[in-house]
This record gives structure tokens, C-alpha cells and sequence, in this order.
């Protein structure tokens, strides 16, 4: 199957000790155009994070388009641990989590585990969708959609580095809009 219409979603910059509301930015390409951005507010280590992409997908004028969504990493604002398989059900879309390097499961783990709220259930939500895999240059979570598509569908997408343009414009965008430019690599 060919995703021609796709929501990657990625979180602002934020400082270490922000306690608050953390931006979300979703960029929506038809193809490989950027056909459009949404943008709403998780709380920082909080469980809104779900809500919010739900909402942010549905809510908007592109929902009957959208085949997939894209997430960087399967948390936002910091520890807001995205519940992918509630996420999957409720749009009725396959869900790709794509990182550009394998995460250290166990630092995730401790943290989780000692300085989170919550961080019991997080680390459920992460253990549950099963290990990173490397796929085309990058390692990925997915839902919904068979290891060759998430391979064709990174390999298709990435046409500026090994991250997908979604993702990659949702990262600048994020960035420009917190801090004034974007800064940094996705």
C-alpha cells in the first residue's frame, strides 16, 4: 500500500525545567507536498498526549484524507507517552513511530520508573508496542501497517536525510515557532 496522505507529528523545544504546556506541531503532506499544519498543547510528562493527536486528526479538514500518521519517537513533552494502540483504533489509521537511533530502553525504564507519575503505566504503553526495529536507515514502531510498508513509506518520505519529511517539516516548524528559527537536527 502507498501513503500518499500523512500527519507527522513532533513536539516543540522546550527548557529542562518547564513545567507546562509544550506545543505540538502536526504537518500534513499530500504526496510530497506539505499540504498543511495543526498545532495544539500536551502537558510536559503529563498523559494528554493521545487526547490531544486524537483530537488535533480528527478536528481538522484533512482527516478524511489522512492514511497514516507519523510520530518522532513515542513520546511528546518529554515522558507524555503517546498510547500508539488507542491512537491506531480510534483514527482507524496505521501509526509509524520512527527514531534515528535505537532508544536505551533501560535509562527510559529507570526514569520512568523513579522520577515519573504515572510512569508504571507509561512504560506499559512502550513495552507494548514492542522493540525498535531498523527499517531504511532509521528504527520504527508500527501499527496497522507490515514491515516492507514502513520501509517503503520511510523510504518514500525521506527524501532530505534518513528522517521523513513529515516529521523532519513538523521538527522545523515546532522549532521556528518556539524559538524564533529552527535550530538543530531532527
Amino acid at each position: 500500500m502507498r501513503f500518499s496522505h500523512i500527519v507527522g507529528f513532533d513536539d516543540c523545544p522546550f527548557a529542562r525545567d518547564h513545567r507546562g504546556e509544550v506545543g505540538v506541531v502536526g504537518a500534513i503532506y499530500s504526496g510530497r507536498r506539505l499540504a498543511g499544519v495543526v498545532s495544539g498543547k500536551v502537558r510536559r510528562d503529563s498523559d494528554d498526549s493521545t487526547q490531544e493527536l486524537t483530537r488535533l486528526v480528527r478536528d481538522s479538514k484533512f482527516v478524511g484524507h489522512l492514511q497514516l500518521v507519523m510520530l518522532q519517537g513515542i513520546a511528546l513533552a518529554g515522558f507524555n507517552v503517546v498510547d500508539v494502540e488507542s491512537l491506531h483504533e480510534t483514527l482507524g489509521i496505521p501509526v509509524l513511530v520512527v527514531a534515528r537511533y535505537a532508544p536505551r530502553k533501560e535509562a527510559i525504564r529507570a526514569a520512568l520508573l523513579e522520577h515519573i507519575p504515572g510512569g508504571a503505566h507509561k512504560w506499559t504503553l512502550i513495552e507494548r508496542l514492542g522493540p525498535m526495529e531498523p527499517v531504511a536507515g532509521v528504527y520504527v514502531q508500527r501499527l496497522g501497517l507490515n514491515r516492507e510498508e514502513a520501509a517503503s513509506v520511510v523510504l518514500e518520505t525521506a527524501v532530505n536525510g534518513a528522517i521523513p519529511e513529515p516529521l523532519r517539516t513538523a521538527h522545523l516548524i515546532a522549532g521556528g515557532i518556539t524559538n524564533g528559527e529552527s535550530t538543530g537536527r531532527t
